[in-house]
């Protein structure tokens, strides 16, 4: 999923002011923030769950970030005849995708799940996306839950 440069731009700005007035409200700041993100993209998948339209792509190659995750990069075909190529919106990779080449995988035919109003915004079938948005659920969760807490004079940790 895309980030806008100029919302964190503004969101930084606040979180630095409150790093040293009072840390406890980064916190919730970050807290919130996954909680925001967890729930856009799980509100994503289940839209493109229900509306989606299934159907076969070929792994073309793959894409490294700057810490070594590797990401497919999937070509397929829509109903109108239209071809798109690009990474799949929402995608999660593990610590061995930084050691494995996945050269076995290269032309491979793969399930895909696409938008169609936007085809260029589709997942990989079957991908493990659910445990990502559950664990950034449960990490904002304790994050705003121990802020909250502490604003309100529950507990000293901060």
């Amino acid at each position: 999923m895309n980030f806008n440069k100029e919302l964190g731009i503004i969101l930084f700005i606040p979180f630095a002011f409150f790093m040293f007035y009072k840390p406890v409200i980064c916190f919730l700041m970050l807290g919130t923030l996954l909680l925001f993100f967890a729930i856009q993209s799980l509100l994503f998948l289940i839209k493109i769950n229900k509306n989606g339209i299934e159907n076969h792509g070929k792994i073309v190659s793959y894409e490294s970030d700057e810490e070594g995750y590797k990401t497919p990069i999937i070509e397929f075909q829509i109903s109108e005849g239209k071809t798109f190529t690009g990474t799949p919106y929402f995608h999660t990779s593990s610590d061995l995708n930084k050691f494995k080449s996945y050269n076995k995988n290269i032309n491979k035919t793969i399930k895909i799940i696409y938008n169609p109003d936007h085809p260029e915004k589709f997942i990989l079938k079957g991908n493990s996306s659910n445990f990502a948005v559950i664990l950034l659920i449960i990490v904002g969760l304790i994050f705003s839950g121990i802020s909250i807490g502490n604003l309100l004079g529950y507990n000293d940790i901060f």
